[in-house]
């Protein structure tokens, strides 16, 4: 997998992913970075994914609009390396052979060829206004504009969506699109939880939940899921319960504590992702160290089996021995450890540790992360 010029990354190349990949490194080495590229590609640089990056790390720009008064916009610079944006610098995501790949792309409307500018208002080629678009397959797809920077913000701009034509006209090329889920670093909200639980109820992957929770909780029997999804109160509306074997009447599922929260969620989360991609950032997250292996024994198998590439960020020692012992029991190909190392200002590397190193840096307590 190559990318340049995305976010935090200058360049990074990956030769090759195992069915499961664990990312390591430092703080700021790249390691969620890398994750959002990875969906920004299955998803074909849509905007939505493009604005859940954004909105995440509340990269929002504030500027006064014509008329003084103050208009909030995504920062889609913030999406580029170093926020440099000119022309010849894209964002490229894809296999290194460049096969496949996406790009993603800022220009003025006085760069356009008479194809794109024949979808846009006359007019709109004298605004201070430049277009990110994204590219894939040689043809090319608009997702927003841009404001030039020390111009003030077009009167319509906070209206846009519904008063202007020219989003309508200009529509989406059918792109096929990869399944991707992603997950962490924190815990999904209960109404996640429970519209991932309907999509596998009264399924032979409901049975696969259970046991992924029976790994962290003794005595788990049943699952369900309960409440009001109209309530706006989180203790009313639709959350997961299970049945203890011990226990009289159902118990919240996050009572249970974090650990098994995550278990759960993985677990609903890879049967959700069947022939497609997950991402789990900082996966290991609330889960207990004594519980590791069996956790990665999961998801190596589950991945296999449901035939889905899993990548995956730690900072934990812990979770890197489970992950070392759980991968030692599988194909050499099955599970693979890479730590990113910025080179200079531009330059992330990517150092592979083979099962076998990992197990060796484990029993000796060597830092690999």
């Amino acid at each position: 997998m190559g990318i340049r010029n995305f976010r935090g990354i200058g360049q990074l190349s990956i030769k090759h992913l195992g069915r499961v990949t664990l990312i390591g490194g430092d703080n700021g080495a790249g390691k969620t970075t890398l994750l959002d590229a990875v969906r920004v590609h299955a998803a074909r640089a849509r905007l939505r994914i493009l604005l859940d990056v954004l909105n995440r790390n509340e990269e929002i720009e504030r500027r006064l609009g014509e008329n003084d008064t103050p208009v909030e916009y995504p920062d889609y610079t913030a999406l580029f390396h170093g926020r440099s944006v000119g022309s010849g610098r894209p964002i490229t995501i894809g296999p290194i052979d460049g096969t496949d790949d996406v790009h993603i792309e800022v220009s003025a409307p006085s760069e356009w060829d008479g194809v794109q500018t024949s979808f846009f208002d006359e007019e709109l080629a004298d605004l201070p206004l430049r277009a990110l678009t994204a590219v894939y397959q040689q043809e090319r797809q608009f997702l927003d504009w841009l404001p030039d920077d020390g111009d003030p913000i077009p009167e319509w701009w906070g209206r846009r969506k519904a008063s202007l034509p020219w989003r309508r006209r200009y529509g989406r090329p059918d792109w096929s699109v990869t399944t991707c889920r992603a997950l962490g670093p924190g815990l999904p909200p209960n109404q996640v939880l429970a519209h991932s639980w309907d999509t596998i109820a009264l399924t032979d992957h409901e049975r696969f939940s259970l046991e992924a929770l029976q790994i962290a909780v003794d005595g788990v029997e049943r699952i369900a899921v309960v409440g009001n999804e109209d309530s706006r109160r989180a203790t009313r509306g639709r959350r997961v319960v299970v049945k203890l074997k011990d226990s009289p009447g159902p118990v919240p599922l996050k009572s249970l504590g974090d650990g098994v929260t995550r278990m759960f969620s993985t677990a609903l989360a890879l049967a959700n992702s069947r022939n497609g991609i997950l991402v789990l950032d900082e996966a290991e997250n609330g889960i207990h160290y004594s519980l590791q292996r069996d956790f990665w024994n999961m998801v190596l198998r589950t991945a296999r089996e449901y035939n889905i590439q899993v990548l995956a960020t730690t900072h934990s020692r812990d979770c890197l021995r489970g992950f070392a012992k759980a991968a030692a029991q599988t194909d050499k190909s099955e599970g693979l450890f890479f730590r990113l190392d910025p080179v200079d200002g531009d330059r992330v590397r990517a150092v592979r540790y083979t099962v076998e190193d990992l197990c060796v840096a484990a029993d000796l307590d060597i830092e690999v992360r």
